[in-house]
């Protein structure tokens, strides 16, 4: 799907599918070397019950419990991008605003749902942070993401809560807050917002791409207007251990310990990023996430000649509100980023003027 020479259908598995395999993957924001061998064994098992119809109770319970929030308040979805979906399908929307730049899928599921979209673009200027008054008051579905991809900026919880108003719902796309050390700023587990609709995802932190799993927290009666639109049995019996074991205590503690860790490769990423702005090389930040957005001149033949170095990043024209001059990188280990800094340096040697 292409609007406005953006092709919102783009994803950063494109730059890794085919010939990418000897790539070194900074295209992707899922953790590297994940599943863990723990959660591989526990969804292994899991397919011996296969005969049977899936179960979503169990996993439905230990996913409200981990916000502290009933059931009702819970949906299991084939990952975060069948959420949106359903937000575009089931919901009434007179008047529909995505907060761009941001992930590209709520606004063509919007549109494939045959809804108008607005959007409210988000300046480089400002650091690409959210600018309330930007947003129509009289729009009933508003979209934004925290923290944002791929401009990895987390906006404070009370900047996004002041969106809401009555008769709006207030999406929040929260699929990389189990990223952020503290999930400071998160709504998930909030009940006194009106029309908040926080969507997860356990597919970034635990490499679970390929198995969909993710979830939608709201009031009972928004989940249950998204759910009358769900196929039956829309998650499967592995996803669904799947999303039991990943808010398990122990899972908690891992993602925790695994997003500190992350805050520190970024911090050495964009140091390193940094000693090239006399290469036109500019970080948006402050960045929060598991990934960077960077600005550098003829960032398309950078990227390729980085690809022709053995590394993979991800363009960022086909976010609206971006031009060809950004790429957004996933964090990775120090010795990755070490290397692909090396190769960096090269590529822009090879393009500059």
């Amino acid at each position: 799907m292409h609007t406005d020479g953006h092709d919102l259908r783009h994803h950063g598995d494109a730059e890794v599918r085919d010939d990418g395999s000897a790539l070194v993957d900074l295209a992707v924001n899922v953790r590297a070397d994940t599943p863990p061998a723990w959660l591989r064994e526990h969804v292994a098992a899991s397919l011996t019950g296969l005969a049977a119809y899936p179960d979503g109770r169990a996993a439905r319970a230990a996913v409200a419990a981990r916000h502290g929030l009933p059931a009702g308040r819970v949906l299991l979805t084939a990952g975060a991008a069948e959420a949106f979906v359903l937000v575009a399908r089931a919901l009434k929307i007179r008047r529909a605003v995505v907060v761009h730049p941001q992930f590209t899928e709520p606004e063509a599921a919007l549109r494939d749902a045959g809804h108008v979209v607005e959007r409210v673009l988000l300046r480089e200027e400002d650091g690409f942070r959210l600018d309330a008054a930007a947003v129509p008051e009289d729009a009933d579905l508003v979209v934004v993401g925290n923290p944002t991809n791929p401009t990895s900026v987390l906006h404070p919880a009370s900047a996004l809560a002041g969106l809401a108003r009555p008769g709006r719902t207030l999406v929040v796309d929260e699929a990389f807050m189990d990223a952020v050390p503290g999930e400071r700023e998160a709504l998930a587990g909030r009940t006194d917002v009106p029309g908040l609709v926080v969507l997860r995802s356990l597919t970034k932190t635990w490499g679970l791409a390929g198995l969909r799993i993710g979830y939608v927290l709201a009031a009972p009666d928004t989940i249950a207007e998204l759910e009358r639109a769900q196929p039956l049995w829309p998650v499967s019996t592995p996803a669904l251990a799947a999303a039991e074991a990943c808010v398990s205590p122990r899972a908690l503690a891992e993602a925790a310990h695994a997003a500190r860790r992350a805050a520190a490769d970024r911090a050495h990423l964009v140091a390193g990023l940094e000693e090239f702005a006399g290469h036109g090389v500019r970080v948006a930040g402050p960045a929060e996430g598991p990934f960077v957005l960077v600005r550098l001149e003829h960032a398309a033949a950078v990227r390729q000649r980085l690809r022709g170095l053995g590394y993979a990043v991800r363009r960022g024209d086909t976010f609206p509100g971006l031009g060809e001059e950004w790429l957004r990188l996933a964090v990775r280990d120090r010795a990755t980023v070490n290397g692909f800094l090396r190769a960096l340096e090269q590529a822009l040697a090879t393009t500059s003027p």
